[in-house]
């Protein structure tokens, strides 16, 4: 198989630059580093393009490896002969691989087998053949041997039909064809399997087209089904499927047509049916995983990449009712400046409440605190209503709510615990809201990307294949923004393309012991060699001698940077005044093509030095729209239909989109409401973190539920 052929045929990519983008893989380049840096060798791929490629070849490669296998496997029984080999090569997936191969695959004991041992397998062979003139009983006549335990013609016959179902079921064509007919018309069947209220009641008598069936059903029927409150099964018309076998196994105008008709029935019956059935499960099951892992992975990426609140010294308040709640100042930097405990959730407990009021309009007061970060935990209702009732104390104040799952709170907080040894988890809790609400980027990353809640069915999928996609979600969205060495966390920097968690830590221990200043200094770091450093350090942000540190110009590049600024007149120092603006524009007029002839680089390099040049360290959530900060307050209770909205969209899933519109449960926009347009899929209307205006549609205070609509009079 021509892979790097293969590859280009399906990316729509020239041969030549997926061959060249293969060898950059190959030689332990990342995918951040190669997207960022490598652009004229790839064609200016975009990351997430070059990693479906790095996964396809390893499957490809993978395929390449079985087939080996298969080969050597075959060719070692003394049955490998050119046609076989050319039926093998150009297989291009493992299902049809696996048909190919499962003639002579070893199996365990099958009724064929135990047919073969007392001797009628010519027999199977004579009626298959379905001759004129040749009547099955009469041919079993021969092997009649109550010895072997064949008391007579009839069981000879069966024991034949048993040969003859397997030998059906083992033809690849055959397979291939009622395989194409259970992706063409399958059913897929849930029904109860017990009586009770359960979540599942939508699916207790559910019938949907497999090629239909959306990937969130298709999640929450399986999850029924180990929770055995579904029985699930594919249909398929039987009498189709049979009609397919038989035209390609029936010779009309024998005798034995009907023994061979009955076998091929049995063969579907008992074999090919729950085998592609199995299969057909897997595939939608794997579909729906795919799926599901590439919203998640969508709405990570754009969680992550939130525009932070920046130049804000905040407060992080954890709520809580018996033990109160727990918070936290921090400053513009995330350093905690003040910490205390307010007791102001419970009812009553009015003097409590006036010492939580004093407690905290001090320390706003004391340390310039201009936004409150509420979390969305146990009283998170309560601590907003007390804390909104000081806003009008606190002119320039606002606070926002940081929707957070309870167990990344806990991950994070457990990951603070070296920090902060002396506070509780609810105290780093605190401190942890604080610091996401200024850069959600930076806090985020602490937290096993799995418990941030973002996604659908996220504990159903393929654990491996689900963190493998969110870390290089993680890894992109790190690399895309950059890191500042001198305060950036051992979590966060072993995000960072090339840096695993223990070059991590030896970079946090080797700044601690002796400060960084440039980025060469990192050469200096215990075990970061210079593959690794060529992978890292254009990502990595320096605070130093050398201006070009502080930006995403790669080192490798820099004296191409420094002949460009030279040869348009610029002093590097212009750099340390935020920038020179208009460079990119000069660099056109002077003509890039010319001007990189000149320096020895690319065009596409080029065009990426003097955007740097000209907005040194750009971060690219500085270019989104802000988080929505509160001043008031909004319960369920005060929702009615029609009223207008502004809020945030928190979560995006496969039939619509849960948005905080400050009520403490967000709503929901179905997909029929998104769009005054038909949509395939909500992911093409809105992302995680996008402020959107909606309407209320209808209020259930007593199961708190809300729906919304994107489009003003649509019910």
């Amino acid at each position: 198989m021509d892979i790097t052929a293969l590859l280009a045929q399906e990316f729509e990519t020239d041969k030549e630059i997926v061959g060249r983008i293969i060898t950059l893989i190959d030689e332990g380049n990342t995918i951040p580093f190669i997207a960022r840096y490598r652009k004229e060798k790839t064609g200016a791929m975009d990351d997430q393009k070059l990693r479906e490629m790095s996964e396809r070849l390893e499957y490809l490669r993978n395929l390449d490896k079985r087939r080996e296998q298969i080969e050597a496997a075959i060719g070692q029984q003394g049955k490998l002969d050119d046609g076989l080999r050319a039926k093998l090569s150009a297989a291009a997936t493992l299902s049809e691989l696996e048909d190919i191969y499962r003639p002579y695959r070893p199996k365990r004991r099958t009724r064929a087998m135990i047919a073969r041992e007392k001797g009628v397998e010519p027999l199977a062979q004579a009626i298959f053949a379905q001759r004129r003139g040749d009547d099955p009983l009469r041919l079993a006549l021969p092997f009649v041997d109550g010895e072997k335990g064949v008391p007579d013609v009839q069981t000879a016959v069966q024991l034949a039909q048993d040969i003859i179902a397997e030998q059906i079921s083992d033809n690849a064509a055959i397979r291939a064809a009622l395989r194409a007919l259970v992706r063409r018309s399958g059913m897929l069947r849930s029904v109860a399997a017990r009586e009770g209220d359960s979540v599942y009641a939508q699916y207790a008598d559910y019938r949907e087209s497999v090629m239909r069936a959306a990937d969130h059903r298709i999640l929450a029927i399986n999850r029924g089904e180990r929770e055995e409150w579904l029985k699930v099964t594919i249909e398929v018309d039987e009498a189709l499927a049979n009609q397919t076998i038989c035209r390609a196994v029936i010779c009309p105008g024998s005798a034995c047509c009907d023994a061979v008709r009955a076998a091929a029935k049995d063969a579907w019956a008992r074999l090919i049916g729950p085998s592609l059935e199995r299969e057909m499960r897997n595939e939608l099951t794997d579909r729906a995983n795919e799926g599901a892992i590439r919203v998640f992975g969508q709405n990570l990426h754009q969680l992550l990449m939130q525009p932070p609140v920046r130049g804000k010294v905040t407060l992080g308040v954890d709520p809580g009712f018996r033990t109160g709640c727990k918070l936290a100042v921090v400053d513009e930097n995330g350093k905690v400046l003040e910490t205390g405990v307010g007791h102001f959730t419970m009812p009553g407990q009015e003097q409590q409440k006036e010492r939580a009021r004093a407690l905290i309009l001090g320390m706003v007061r004391r340390h310039g605190v201009t936004a409150i970060a509420i979390g969305n935990g146990t009283a998170s209702r309560e601590s907003e209503q007390f804390i909104a009732s000081l806003l009008p104390e606190l002119p320039g104040v606002a606070y926002m709510i940081v929707s957070e799952a309870g167990a990344s709170v806990y991950s994070a907080s457990k990951l603070a615990a070296k920090e902060f040894p002396e506070y509780d988890v609810s105290l780093r809790s605190a401190v942890s809201i604080a610091r996401r609400m200024q850069d959600p980027l930076a806090e985020l990353v602490k937290i096993d990307p799995k418990a941030i809640g973002v996604g659908q069915y996220q504990h159903d999928l393929k654990q491996a294949e689900l963190e493998n996609a969110l870390s290089g979600v993680v890894e992109g969205c790190v690399s895309s923004v950059g890191v500042d060495v001198a305060t950036a966390s051992a979590q966060l920097l072993t995000h960072v393309a090339g840096i695993g968690e223990a070059l991590a830590n030896n970079i946090v221990a080797y700044r601690e012991e002796n400060g960084i200043t440039s980025r060469a200094q990192l050469k200096k770091v215990p075990k970061l060699g210079p593959k690794a450093f060529e992978q890292c350090a254009g990502f990595l942000r320096v605070q130093g001698s050398n201006p070009l540190d502080a930006t995403a110009v790669h080192p490798e590049s820099y004296p191409a940077a420094r002949a460009l600024l030279e040869r348009l007149g610029y002093d590097s120092g212009a750099l340390r005044r935020g920038g020179i603006a208009g460079i990119a524009a000069r660099v056109q007029q002077e003509g890039i093509a010319k001007l990189a002839a000149e320096l020895g680089i690319g065009e596409m390099t080029l065009a990426d030095i003097a955007a740097e040049l000209e907005k040194p360290g750009r971060d690219p959530r500085e270019e989104l729209p802000p988080p929505v900060l509160r001043t008031d307050v909004l319960d369920i209770s005060d929702l009615t239909a029609g009223m207008e909205l502004t809020g945030t969209v928190r979560n995006v899933i496969d039939f619509g989109a849960f948005v905080d519109i400050g009520v403490h449960q967000d709503g929901l926009v179905h997909i029929s409401r998104m769009a005054d347009r038909f949509i395939r899929h909500p992911s093409e209307v809105v992302s995680v973190g996008d402020v959107v205006k909606v309407w209320v549609v209808s209020v259930d205070e007593k199961k708190k539920r809300i729906a919304l609509t994107m489009v003003k009079g649509r019910t």
